[in-house]
């Protein structure tokens, strides 16, 4: 999996998974990054809050993530 710009200008960078290019697009979520957070957010509802992971949160939980 990598992450590439999602396009969306705002102050953070947004990045969306490589797997998030499906044809139906329905499932995507956003990963930015700050010096101490990560956050992740819908991607067809930007506008909605967002979820903020500490970073050992955040490695904790990638295991989980990883598709086999």
């Amino acid at each position: 999996m990598t992450l590439k710009p999602s396009g969306n200008a705002a102050e953070l960078e947004w990045f969306k998974s490589s797997y998030s290019d499906s044809s139906d697009g329905n499932d995507c979520v956003e990963v930015a990054t700050t010096p101490g957070t990560i956050l992740v957010r819908d991607s067809k509802d930007i506008e909605r809050p967002h979820l903020d992971f500490t970073q050992g949160a955040w490695t904790a939980f990638l295991p989980y993530a990883v598709t086999r």
